[in-house]
């Protein structure tokens, strides 16, 4: 089946961390883009000759809304070619090559179990535009429990959004840890000790969904299967590096 690219125009950047922006692009050859939440986009970068230096992949931060913009949440990576590029060189109004979407980190059409969303720092993308589409569609869903780690307050995305929807949105809970903030008095070092203290006890009726770095992931694949016990139908992740 052929691929089809589309161009997107960067229509805003916003910076919402000290190395974190999000991009808004639009794609003006469609009236809406239709994607599922969870899912990602990949452009194809002019920075080196191989496939696998040009292509960058990133999750889709906002919700389905039968639109044709999308909203990315994309950190400067020190090894990272493709996030150097987009920080140094793409202004307002850029044009990006970009095919998609693809990805099968998605929630079942009919979500029967508690959901726990691990994630750190922009791997929180997918998992905003997951609970924003269950918010906005009024989907039926049971708890939703949000963990988040990242190094300081200021690289809290989405903070204020979240907790305006701790407040609103019901069976919902943000909870976050910080790994580096000395004189923080919440949470403090990694997200691994959020769920292993309140999921201690293995149940059936809760899945876990993990997104990050490939570290993070490890440990808590291996923290959630050999110390507490859970199946591995209950464990789904996305890997970003």
């Amino acid at each position: 089946m052929p691929v089809t690219w589309y161009e997107g125009i960067v229509k805003k950047i916003t910076q919402v961390a000290p190395e974190v922006r999000e991009f808004h692009l639009e794609i003006p050859a469609l009236s809406t883009f239709d994607f599922k939440a969870g899912q990602f986009i990949t452009f194809d970068l002019p920075i080196g000759e191989k496939r696998l230096l040009r292509w960058r992949s990133y999750s889709i931060a906002n919700p389905p809304n039968g639109s044709n913009i999308l909203e990315l949440c994309i950190v400067r990576s020190e090894d990272g070619p493709g996030s150097h590029y987009l920080f140094d060189e793409i202004k307002e109004g850029a044009v990006l090559k970009f095919k998609g979407p693809d990805g099968g980190f998605l929630l079942p059409e009919i979500i029967d179990k508690d959901l726990v969303f691990i994630c750190t720092g922009t791997g929180i993308a997918p998992f905003r535009s997951m609970i924003l589409d269950i918010n906005n569609s009024g989907k039926a869903h049971k708890g939703i429990h949000l963990i988040f780690g990242t190094r300081y307050e200021n690289g809290l995305l989405y903070r204020s959004e979240m907790e305006e929807l701790e407040k609103t949105m019901p069976g919902f809970r943000y909870e976050f840890a910080l790994s580096r903030e000395e004189d923080w008095t919440g949470y403090k070092g990694h997200v691994h000790q959020i769920y292993m203290g309140q999921y201690q006890n293995p149940r059936p009726d809760v899945a876990f969904y993990i997104c990050g770095w490939s570290n993070m992931i490890d440990e808590a694949v291996e923290n959630l299967l050999l110390k507490l016990g859970y199946e591995r139908n209950q464990i789904f992740f996305e890997l970003y590096g």
